[in-house]
C-alpha cells in the first residue's frame, strides 16, 4: 500500500493539552527507518504525531471514548451544522447538551461529536475535563476570535487507513513489530483528561508493559525524579529535554523539562 502523503494544510483537528506536534521533526529521522511497521498510539490524545508522521498503518488509542468517538466520525466524513460561535451563553447550551447526551447515552452520536468538536474549540484553554460523575466540565475559554471547521471530509481518506480504539492501555493489540509511540497523561497533578484519571499506579503499568515490547518503544513523560527512576530501573534509554509548555490547566507558558524514554531502536 503506497504511503498517503500530508497535504501541507493538515493539521490536528482538535486543540489539545500536551500535544506533541514540536517533537515531530525530532521523531522524524527515527519514524524514517521503522516506517514499514505499523505506529501504534495507546494515548493518541490530539493526533499531532501520527498526523506529522504520516504512517501507511496505524493503531490508535485513547481511554476518552468522546475524543475517539470524534475520530471515528471524522473517518465517516464529519460535516458540522451546529450553531457555533465564540458565545458563553451558547457555550454552556452545548455543554448541557453534550452532558444530557451523556447521560441519555447517546454519547456515539454525530450530534456528540459535532459539539465535542465545539466545546474543545471554544472551553478554557482547550482543556478535556471531566468531573467524578463524568460529565464535561471545562469553562468557557473567553478567546478574543476562534476559527471553527465545519468540513471535516478532507480528513476521512487518510483516517480511513487507520484504527481507533478506546480501551485501557494493557489491552492494546500489540504486534511484536509494532513501533510504538507512547505519550501517557503527565506525571502531574493534573490527569483527569478522562472520567477515571490516570495515576501513579498507571504510570507504572505502563512502562512495565511497554518494557516487554519486542518492537522500538518511544515513550515520553515530565521529567519528574521518579518517573527518571522508573523508566531506568526498567532498562529504558533515557533522555531529557525542553518542552515548549503551549497548553495547560492554569494557562502556565513555561517551558517544561521531559524525559524521552527509548527501546529497541
Amino acid at each position: 500500500m503506497p504511503t498517503i502523503e500530508r497535504p501541507a494544510t493538515f493539521r490536528p483537528p482538535l486543540k489539545w493539552a500536551g500535544g506533541k506536534r514540536w517533537q515531530v521533526p525530532r521523531l522524524q529521522p527515527v519514524w524514517e527507518s521503522h516506517s514499514h511497521r505499523r505506529l501504534v498510539e495507546p494515548f493518541c490524545g490530539g493526533l499531532a504525531v501520527t498526523l506529522g508522521l504520516m504512517p501507511t498503518r496505524a493503531l490508535l488509542n485513547d481511554a476518552n471514548p468522546h475524543l475517539i468517538n470524534f475520530y471515528r466520525w471524522l473517518q465517516k466524513g464529519l460535516r458540522i451544522d451546529l450553531q457555533m460561535e465564540n458565545d458563553d451563553s451558547l457555550f454552556y447550551e452545548h455543554r448541557d447538551r453534550f452532558n444530557a447526551l451523556l447521560t441519555s447515552r447517546k454519547g456515539t452520536s454525530r450530534e456528540a461529536a459535532a459539539i465535542f468538536y465545539y466545546l474543545n474549540r471554544t472551553g478554557f484553554n482547550g482543556l478535556c475535563r471531566f468531573n467524578r460523575t463524568g460529565e464535561f466540565n471545562v469553562p468557557f475559554g473567553r478567546y478574543a476570535r476562534i476559527g471553527y471547521t465545519r468540513d471535516f471530509t478532507p480528513y476521512r481518506d487518510v483516517f480511513s487507513a487507520w484504527t481507533f480504539t478506546c480501551t485501557d492501555v494493557e489491552a492494546v493489540p500489540l504486534h511484536p513489530n509494532d513501533f510504538v509511540y507512547a505519550d501517557p497523561p503527565y506525571d502531574v497533578e493534573f490527569t483527569h483528561y478522562a472520567k477515571d484519571g490516570f495515576a501513579w499506579e498507571d504510570q507504572e503499568r505502563t512502562a512495565r508493559w511497554l518494557s516487554k515490547h519486542r518492537g522500538p518503544v518511544v515513550l515520553v513523560n515530565q521529567a519528574t525524579k521518579r518517573v527518571e527512576k522508573l523508566y531506568r530501573r526498567l532498562g529504558y534509554d533515557v533522555r531529557f529535554l525542553e518542552a515548549p509548555r503551549r497548553i495547560s490547566c492554569t494557562g502556565d507558558r513555561t517551558p517544561a523539562s521531559e524525559i524521552i524514554a527509548t527501546r529497541n531502536l
